[in-house]
């Protein structure tokens, strides 16, 4: 099979969705690579290492015209939405319950759209869960910058010191996001609760950290309570490829403290924050009702090393299977395969997407 690794075009996006090293194991299974020029320099990449590694180093043209597999991280973006084909088949993070334009565009254009996000193994998600961890344990590291007063938050230090109390931490979701942001921000010293629906998944944080950690069952009325005093909230709620439901309204929001700071990182599926709007690394935060919001759609993008070297060993051996078998028995074949289907050619084949798209996403 003939595979693309395309360079990423999103703002301030240095992953990639191969490393060389990734390469070399399916040209050695005797498949074709095509890599676009400086694709891996953000990551720290070169050139050198992917033609070592086997590669062939192509213009972005050439790459989407040839390629029958294209692997990247992000979703395809306006600019590249015209060198899509039909049958051509797209393994990334799409995330198209919150991207009615991309979703029509897929239809459309009649692609095979894989999604990292909802691929499921066993009731786990492998390919989400790298840079959920990522994402949750930057989460507390973020809020704590925005809360100095000097970058427009409250002036709290997120430790304490001896005889003050230390910043509240409140994390919506006990997940993959949620459970790192709970490590970071208890081991920073913050008080943290973490509120989630299942208590299964509170009863195993409880245990973890033998009460130091506060959890509390998750609904309307528990979050507005424990928003109302924290400095720091964090979204980590998740619904495989479907729309993050709303949690925060605007009318709760303005009940927290000025300067206070929100971490959104379910901005990629909407937003779990009524007033959550995708930023960027550059352009990171915005103020609603005197609450800084930051919502960077891609936070693991800020560590692309890391991040790369991470999501390559869990996505190689899915594509390895992709490019063996071809799409249409690895679908037959891999339980897998087929949860990460979002779109087959012209059909929209993830039920939580096509909810959210008939819903008017």
């Amino acid at each position: 099979m003939i595979i693309g690794i395309p360079r990423e075009i999103k703002t301030e996006e240095y992953r990639v969705g191969m490393t060389p090293w990734g390469v070399k194991e399916l040209v050695r299974d005797g498949h074709r690579v095509l890599v676009e020029h400086s694709a891996g320099e953000g990551s720290g990449f070169s050139d050198e290492e992917y033609l070592r590694s086997g590669a062939q180093l192509v213009d972005k043209e050439t790459l989407f015209s040839e390629s029958e597999l294209i692997v990247k991280v992000k979703e395809p973006l306006p600019s590249e939405y015209d060198l899509l084909r039909e049958g051509q088949i797209i393994f990334t993070y799409l995330h198209l319950a919150a991207d009615r334009s991309l979703t029509a565009t897929l239809l459309e254009r009649g692609v095979v759209g894989l999604g990292y996000e909802t691929l499921q193994k066993r009731g786990t998600l492998p390919l989400l869960a790298p840079m959920s961890e990522i994402a949750g344990r930057m989460a507390p590291l973020v809020a704590t910058f925005f809360l100095q007063r000097h970058q427009g938050g409250e002036g709290v230090l997120p430790t304490g010191v001896a005889g003050v109390r230390p910043a509240k931490a409140v994390v919506l979701g006990a997940g993959v996001v949620g459970t790192n942001a709970v490590r970071v921000a208890s081991g920073l010293g913050m008080e943290t609760v973490v509120l989630n629906r299942s208590v299964e998944k509170l009863r195993v944080i409880d245990q973890i950290y033998r009460g130091r950690v506060k959890t509390v069952t998750m609904n309307t009325s528990t979050i507005a309570e424990e928003i109302k005093d924290a400095d720091i909230l964090i979204g980590a709620v998740l619904v495989p490829g479907g729309r993050t439901p709303v949690l925060v309204t605007r009318d709760m929001l303005k009940t927290m403290k000025k300067g206070s700071v929100i971490v959104d990182v379910s901005v990629d599926q909407g937003g779990c924050v009524q007033t959550t709007r995708p930023t960027t690394h550059s352009d990171p935060v915005y103020v609603v009702d005197g609450v800084i919001h930051y919502a960077v759609a891609n936070m693991p993008g800020a560590y692309p090393r890391t991040s790369t070297l991470a999501l390559t060993k869990e996505t190689l051996p899915y594509i390895k299977l992709i490019a063996g078998l071809g799409i249409e028995r690895a679908i037959k074949e891999s339980s897998e395969i087929r949860s990460s289907l979002n779109i087959y050619r012209s059909e929209i084949v993830n039920e939580n997407v096509k909810k959210a798209f008939e819903g008017g996403a």
